[in-house]
C-alpha cells in the first residue's frame, strides 16, 4: 500500500515538472502567448477573443500518444 502511495506521489511529481518546465520554455519561445500560425486572436477595443485551436490540436495529439505509450507500457 505505502509502496504504490509512493510511486504515484513521483509519478505526480514528475509530471508537475515536465509541466513546469513546458510553462518555461512556452513563456521564452512565445511571450505573447501565441504558439502556433492557425491560432486565431481578435482583437477589438476593450475587447480580446484569443483561440488556440492549432494549439489544441497539437496538444489533444501529444496527449494521446503519451497516453497510448502509457497503456503499450502497462501491458
Amino acid at each position: 500500500m505505502i509502496g504504490q502511495l509512493g510511486r504515484i506521489v513521483v509519478m505526480t511529481g514528475a509530471v508537475l515538472l515536465v509541466l513546469g518546465a513546458l510553462m518555461i520554455l512556452i513563456g521564452r519561445f512565445a511571450p505573447s502567448g501565441r504558439l502556433l500560425p492557425g491560432d486565431i486572436v481578435i482583437r477589438r477595443p476593450g475587447f480580446t477573443l484569443y483561440m488556440p485551436l492549432a494549439t489544441m490540436i497539437v496538444l489533444s495529439l501529444l496527449m494521446t500518444a503519451v497516453a497510448w505509450l502509457i497503456a503499450w507500457f502497462r501491458r
